[in-house]
């Protein structure tokens, strides 16, 4: 089982080798992502060239599944935060895992995360 979630804001700086991304991700002891994280990732990537270290970046954090009640707890929400916290599907997507196995969401997007999950969203540096 993982110790906590990332958001794709951690693996973008992780991608970029921001070191205090990589400093941090070496301290934790299984961090995993959402399959959303990954389809987040691939869509960022312009050519083939930018695609092979997310593939290969991927590769390192185990893909936590998500099942029906994340859909349901992610779109109810939606309803309740986009309009007054311009938080988008995916964010609530994200969040959904979080909120279901009452685990930290590693993420530098506190503005989206906290509304959705309290303490359980959390800035990691």
């Amino acid at each position: 089982m993982v110790s906590c979630l990332l958001d794709t804001s951690i693996l973008v700086d992780l991608l970029r080798l921001y070191q205090p991304a990589r400093q941090w991700v070496a301290t934790q002891a299984k961090p995993g992502i959402v399959t959303v994280v990954a389809l987040e990732l691939i869509e960022g990537a312009e050519n083939n060239g930018a695609l092979r270290p997310v593939l290969k970046l991927l590769k390192d954090f185990e893909t936590v599944p998500m099942d029906n009640l994340d859909l349901e707890w992610a779109k109810d929400n939606l309803t309740k935060f986009h309009l007054s916290h311009n938080v988008d599907a995916m964010d609530c997507l994200i969040a959904a895992t979080s909120h279901r196995l009452q685990i930290p969401l590693y993420t530098r997007n506190m503005k989206h995360f906290v509304p959705l999950l309290g303490v359980l969203a959390r800035k990691p540096y």
